[in-house]
């Protein structure tokens, strides 16, 4: 059984399972939904020590916030490049609302906390580790951004341009940022300050509308705004992801952080 449990596909598919279950018992409000990520972690760790056998780096609280900065940083400055080259172009203009400040930054933070550490840990920590195994970090990394991207199908105006544009901006760009880094944290600090960045101006996040401290009016063509879906479908943010994917994974690389395939026994 211990040999059983410590192939890829078995400990990968029951930490699925249980950070699966556990976003969707906690995903009712912002509250709740940062009780899920605490709660995401402690399945995560349980899966990786007691059935797959193995220590948790990625995880470690040492440095973590370290990391979470870092990677939010690259976040938000992604974001805010983005929408400032498709504000000059003419596609976004930007009100201020008449919302609250701080039950919209508080609801707009919580929830995104939420679904960083989760869907981190699904699919960077627990995806991404398992498949570079058996295949190898490339593969891993494609198979991994085109599954982020197909999750994504099923969100409100979603097209397969937008799921292709997030497998390629987020897919991508999160797995090349873990595999330079090879923590969890960073790859959550980037994804929660790109999602944060976002509900606050008031574009929608894939698809999803919410309230936001400010206001945006979208115009022009939709391959430049976006357009309902949000700046995900945008094509300048999947250019500048990969000015930032490609020198990350040179550097993962260089660091030793890529793992190769496994040659089968003759």
């Amino acid at each position: 059984m211990r040999r059983i449990g410590r192939s890829p596909l078995v400990w990968g598919l029951i930490g699925l399972l249980g950070v699966s279950v556990v976003s969707a018992l906690t995903s009712s409000g912002p509250v709740p939904a940062v009780v899920g990520a605490v709660a995401a972690v402690a399945v995560y760790w349980a899966v990786m020590r007691l059935v797959a056998g193995r220590a948790t780096p990625e995880i470690a609280w040492r440095g973590a916030r370290r990391e979470a900065l870092h990677g939010a940083g690259i976040g938000l400055g992604f974001v805010l490049a983005s929408v400032l080259l498709i504000t000059v172009a003419g596609g976004y203009s930007f009100s201020w609302s008449s919302e609250s400040f701080l039950p919209v930054v508080f609801t707009v933070a919580a929830t995104t906390a939420g679904a960083a550490v989760t869907e981190e840990l699904m699919f960077r920590g627990l995806a991404l580790q398992g498949l570079e195994q058996l295949y190898g970090s490339r593969a891993a990394l494609v198979v991994t951004g085109l599954l982020f991207g197909a999750i994504h199908l099923f969100n409100p105006g979603a097209t397969l341009w937008s799921s292709l544009a997030i497998a390629l901006e987020a897919g991508v760009l999160l797995g090349a940022a873990y595999l330079w880094r090879r923590s969890i944290w960073f790859v959550v600090g980037l994804h929660f300050a790109w999602n944060v960045a976002e509900g606050l101006l008031g574009i929608p996040v894939s698809g999803h509308a919410s309230p936001g401290l400010l206001v945006v009016e979208v115009t022009g063509p939709m391959a430049l705004t976006g357009g309902g879906f949000g700046l995900e479908a945008s094509i300048v943010p999947v250019l500048v992801s990969v000015l930032l994917a490609v020198p990350m994974l040179v550097l993962a690389r260089r660091s030793g952080h890529l793992v190769r395939r496994r040659r089968g026994r003759r």
